[in-house]
């Protein structure tokens, strides 16, 4: 075995999980700027979206994710985004518009002289 593989830093530190506030005291090397007092000592803390107490897999409930929402938001952005392509180029057209009208009066004007 290869010699100081290993970080040789380990120290208590409590993992938090957001769904349900459960917390896990274990011993890392993980640095974080938070902390957390537990039975009257202060740990460094590191928050979590999802562990062996939140998941669907370990817990045995089934979770039901807002598809519909998020659908309706795709579809929204997809919308917004046809909107703004049919304004840039009725822009464009317009402005082309106004280089031609431009050129013709400048034609007239120069047909006049």
């Amino acid at each position: 075995m290869k010699k100081d593989l290993h970080p040789k830093n380990y120290r208590p530190v409590v993992f938090q999980d957001l769904n349900n506030g459960v917390t896990y005291l274990t011993r890392s090397t993980v640095a974080t700027k938070e902390s957390i007092v537990l039975d009257g000592i202060e740990y460094p803390l590191v928050t979590v979206h999802i562990t062996g107490s939140s998941h669907p897999f370990y817990t045995g409930e089934e979770r039901v994710l807002d598809i519909e929402g998020r659908v309706d938001k795709f579809k929204a952005r997809s919308e917004a985004a046809k909107a703004a392509k049919e304004a840039r180029i009725a822009s464009a057209k317009k402005q082309k518009a106004r280089a031609a009208a431009k050129a013709a009066k400048a034609d007239q004007t120069k047909d006049t002289e």
